[in-house]
């Protein structure tokens, strides 16, 4: 989806950190829990559009939304998940 180059440049808008691609398994994780209505962006809304893939800020337990082939590294829209479910989604 997104080539090494661009993933080398790609930083967390928030603190800088190294973002790395979703697995497509960890991509439907995410998906489950976005259906049943438990994830919210960073302004508290309810996200309501399935990710087709995301990038991650592993340190910040951060998820950015990539819909369409186009990543979006809006702070605003970034998903920051609870330590339960990253250790759900991603097993640490």
């Amino acid at each position: 989806m997104l080539e090494s180059k661009l993933m080398d440049m790609l930083r967390c808008p928030i603190d800088g950190s190294r973002l790395q691609l979703l697995t497509e398994d960890e991509v439907s994780r995410i998906n489950l829990v976005l259906e049943a209505g438990h994830l919210r962006d960073r302004l508290d809304q309810r996200i309501s559009f399935p990710l087709d893939a995301g990038l991650l800020n592993r340190e910040a337990n951060r998820v950015y939304p990539i819909r369409g082939g186009i990543p979006s590294l809006v702070a605003d829209e970034a998903v920051d998940l609870a330590e339960q479910l990253f250790q759900e989604v991603f097993g640490g």
